[in-house]
């Protein structure tokens, strides 16, 4: 394990690597103290991901984890801001307000455009540095890579989609992201979790990570899983993680990754 102030990363040795950007709880001194007593509490973290996916080490899996709150910084955003979903409801590099519409901030304590380039730079760069330099290695090493970006989101957020979100949320891009073949295989796991439900490129379709860093024709393949998580946890304070629950779902989550898994250490060159 390498730990940095800025994430924590499990090196591995198969061409899978697994990327949490949103789990960070951590706010600087400083910015803490701008903060309301709401915000404080983080309550848009990605509680429990890297608990959900701990048996991915095992598998010998790479493990990218955020140790600064997505307040501080959101990890999944482009460095320019611009938004990844036109026209709909989103929080940006720098979120001054929280999923449920309320304010992050004290009055007149939101980042200005100097605070937020310094944030990006302190922050957003060394993480996206660390992600960089992994999948350059994986590059000289492998013909194929699959990244999985993990996420999880509380299943009702009026401010973003109506009603509940599908437990298992797939984001490629609109299949831009990897190969058919691959987003088929997850898909179709998703399909047969039952209890759980699923949807491919609905509400979400992955965000900065997944689209970026995306390149299938030199053998990266991305997708983003948002998890609803009411399929594994107390969505509401303190956030309990639910054993009999997520068990049911770390089977569902086990069978897709060793899938991904084997399509990556495929010999079949038409995946690229």
């Amino acid at each position: 394990m390498i730990e940095t102030e800025d994430y924590i990363f499990y090196p591995g040795t198969a061409p899978l690597f697994i990327t949490m950007p949103h789990v960070g709880t951590a706010i600087p001194a400083g910015m803490a103290k701008r903060l309301n007593s709401d915000a404080l509490t983080v309550p848009d973290t990605d509680w429990h991901i890297e608990k959900l996916y701990a048996f991915a080490r095992e598998m010998n899996a790479s493990v990218l984890q955020a140790k600064w709150s997505r307040y501080v910084v959101d990890l999944n955003r482009p460095p320019n801001d611009q938004s990844l979903y036109p026209g709909q409801a989103t929080t940006g590099l720098c979120p001054v307000v929280s999923f449920n519409g309320s304010e992050i901030y004290q009055t007149g304590q939101q980042p200005d455009a100097t605070e937020i380039a310094l944030r990006r730079e302190q922050y957003w760069r060394p993480w996206h540095d660390k992600l960089q330099e992994t999948l350059r290695s994986f590059h000289a090493q492998f013909p194929r890579v699959v990244m999985w970006d993990a996420h999880s989101i509380r299943s009702v957020l009026p401010q973003f989609f109506t009603g509940k979100l599908p437990d298992f949320s797939i984001g490629t891009n609109d299949g831009n992201s990897c190969h058919p073949e691959l987003e088929q295989r997850i898909f179709h796991l998703a399909q047969q979790s039952s209890p759980f439900t699923a949807v491919n490129n609905g509400r979400y379709k992955g965000g900065y990570i997944t689209r970026h860093y995306a390149d299938p024709a030199q053998g990266i393949h991305t997708i983003q899983m948002e998890l609803t998580q009411s399929a594994y946890m107390q969505e509401s304070p303190p956030w309990d993680w639910n054993e009999e629950q997520a068990a049911v779902l770390q089977h569902h989550l086990k069978l897709m990754l060793e899938s991904a898994l084997a399509f990556a250490e495929s010999a079949d060159t038409r995946f690229n």
